[in-house]
């Protein structure tokens, strides 16, 4: 298997799916502080249709934001025809889906449409257009109706939140993912994800198995187990753990991304990798019995 970016349709959702993502990357587009967003709801992406002959709307991410805003998040990777009345017929669908026969239009919620383009509208620098319902001399009629545009094959700025996702969406590689350097929480959690997805079927299945270990062995209460069952978990922990970093090592991959992924501790991680580079074809076991001797445990 090839290497799984974001621009593939499947991975991109499995992305949003994550609501530490989503929370990230949505108030990266719209310039609202993490803490002031308290939700980022998936909703059903199929849009209501009133009469056998409407055209029916399928939207490719849609949630509710903080409860009173409604997003769609729309990757498209070809130019298609009439894409600008797309994009408005879907923003109208959103904006009307929820409003009955006799309700009052103050149900009506803000609709915002975030569209990521893989192709160019224009020739214009500008990267990441905002649009509203304006007159002609800039004064907002209503902010109702909210468009954002993300073209990105445009050269980036460095001024805009929006950069490092546009980097993580342009990465054709994994040493194109490594070579991002950021501190935004939501674009660091996509990164992993995205190393995990390109770990491939065996190890993705080893990967979420360990990961299920850790989170069981969190949440458990130490107090409960003895010493002697305690220990013989900790040497079944052990090789697991040795089997994964041995193949997630042959794969090039260096020690702290290793340990990062699998949130273990990076000077274990280093050991065993450096234990795996001594004698030629070593074993699982010999690595654990050197990590027992050394006083490592998990």
């Amino acid at each position: 298997m090839g290497f799984v970016s974001m621009k593939y349709d499947f991975s991109f959702k499995n992305l949003m799916g994550s609501e530490e993502i989503r929370k990230y990357f949505i108030g990266d587009v719209l310039g609202i502080p993490p803490e002031e967003i308290r939700s980022v709801k998936l909703v059903n992406t199929f849009l209501w249709k009133r009469y056998f002959r409407q055209k029916q709307g399928i939207l490719d991410v849609l949630l509710v934001l903080n409860g009173d805003r409604k997003v769609n998040i729309e990757l498209q990777i070809k130019i298609v025809k009439h894409w600008d009345r797309r994009i408005l017929f879907y923003l109208a669908k959103m904006f009307t889906e929820d409003l009955l026969a006799g309700e009052k239009y103050g149900k009506l919620k803000k609709c915002i449409s975030i569209s990521l383009l893989d192709f160019r509208l224009d020739d214009r620098p500008e990267y990441h257009s905002a649009y509203m319902l304006r007159d002609d001399k800039g004064n907002v009629f209503s902010d109702m109706f909210e468009l954002h545009v993300i073209e990105l094959g445009k050269e980036l700025s460095g001024e805009d939140p929006m950069d490092d996702w546009i980097r993580l969406m342009n990465a054709e590689t994994e040493e194109e993912v490594d070579m991002i350097r950021t501190k935004n929480p939501g674009v660091l959690a996509a990164i992993r994800e995205i190393k995990i997805m390109n770990l491939g079927k065996g190890l993705r299945a080893l990967y979420e198995a360990h990961m299920k270990e850790v989170r069981d062995r969190n949440s458990r209460d130490e107090y409960v187990w003895d010493e002697g069952k305690a220990e013989g978990e900790n040497e079944g922990q052990r090789k697991k753990l040795i089997s994964i970093v041995r193949k997630m090592s042959a794969r090039n991959m260096s020690p702290k991304t290793i340990a990062d992924m699998l949130e273990e501790d990076g000077a274990l991680v280093a050991e065993i990798c450096s234990l795996l580079r001594l004698p030629p074809d070593c074993e699982d076991d010999w690595i654990g019995k050197e990590l027992k001797g050394g006083h490592r445990t998990l």
